[in-house]
């Protein structure tokens, strides 16, 4: 069975929001490719990609943010899917970003932590534009 075919939603986790999208998405309320499920992250591909690969990798637990008194295992939990993801999307090789966006000015459009694995086409330099 693939890591995605494993998929269990787990509606009696601790910290959940009733109406946050990503929360939704981690009880099975709404649908998602998901990429890869463990007991404490959940990876799902983006719906609106910004390169070939765009997988999200969220707690399953709700933290608006980094600075939401994260769990350190839940943290290593987040990094150690986006390497798994890498290894199943076929990018580890080739290169990739892991990417948080962490509040408003970081355009951070969700508010329930995630990391961005993107990859699988040469990127530009820059990691940062200013508006």
């Amino acid at each position: 069975m693939s890591d995605a075919e494993s998929f269990v939603p787990t509606p009696s986790a601790a910290r959940l929001e009733p109406d946050c999208l990503f929360c939704r998405i981690s009880r099975g309320e709404i649908p998602a490719a998901i990429v890869y499920s463990d007991e404490t992250v959940i990876a799902f591909d983006d719906i609106s990609p910004q390169a070939p690969v765009h997988t999200l990798v969220i707690p399953r637990e709700h933290f608006e943010h980094l600075g939401d008194d994260v769990p350190a295992a839940v943290a290593s939990a987040l990094l150690s899917a986006a390497a798994r993801i890498a290894r199943i999307k076929g990018i580890d090789g080739s290169g990739y970003r892991v990417i948080v966006n962490n509040g408003p000015d970081a355009r951070q459009s969700v508010p329930h932590l995630h990391v961005h694995v993107v990859g699988g086409a040469p990127m530009s330099h820059g990691m940062v534009e200013l508006d």
